[in-house]
């Protein structure tokens, strides 16, 4: 008997285990291509072409500046800052409203600007931090900020800020405590709090808070 005719302890041949797999081996092929032809959509000359996302027509008004873009109705505000109008001082921390690193205020209210589609924001008044500043004299809270060393690594900071101005012209700077609660949905990794608490409020004191 040769060595690919030696039968094993079990009645199978070398030579017929092999002829099975290959059987096997076929079958699950064919069933592999039936059911991806099954699921790949139809197309012309059996190419396939995917549908094209819908785009929309928007003037995103930005820092006193008008922006008309062409965007998929999909993108967020946040994308829309950072990839088309090169607005990267808003940063993409979770990129699901839990850090609160991409806030920016739209017509004075804070909003995550992850959470937001840009669509939506059509002709609204929009302030990112690079708006904050009036040339080469920082914005009160800015300047709290760096007096009051309330940030380290820095990627919060911005978010942070454009809080802090929502904050204080909310009137909600009337103790340490109601600061911490207006501003607990910016989140700081580096723990920089206790600091962050002494700039807002002595921004809102330099704002006659």
């Amino acid at each position: 008997m040769s060595e690919n005719e030696q039968v094993s302890a079990g009645g199978h041949s070398r030579r017929s285990v092999l002829k099975a797999g290959g059987v096997t081996t076929a079958v699950l092929v064919t069933m592999d291509g039936v059911a991806a032809a099954a699921v790949r959509p139809a197309a012309a000359d059996g190419v396939a072409s995917p549908s094209p996302a819908s785009t929309a027509e928007v003037t995103l008004r930005i820092n006193g500046r008008r922006h008309p873009l062409t965007i998929e109705a999909r993108v967020t505000l946040l994308d829309a800052l950072r990839e088309r109008l090169g607005l990267t001082g808003t940063k993409k921390g979770c990129d699901r409203g839990e850090c609160g690193a991409c806030t920016v205020l739209i017509e004075g209210e804070r909003v995550k600007s992850c959470m937001t589609l840009a669509v939506m924001e059509d002709g609204r008044e929009i302030t990112t931090v690079e708006g904050l500043a009036r040339g080469d004299d920082l914005h009160p809270v800015q300047d709290a900020f760096i007096r009051r060393d309330a940030f380290q690594c820095g990627f919060c900071t911005s978010g942070q800020i454009m809080s802090a101005v929502a904050c204080i012209d909310e009137g909600h700077t009337r103790s340490d405590e109601e600061i911490r609660e207006w501003m607990s949905g910016n989140l700081c990794r580096c723990g920089c709090y206790p600091n962050i608490v002494d700039a807002v409020r002595d921004a809102a004191k330099g704002a006659g808070r």
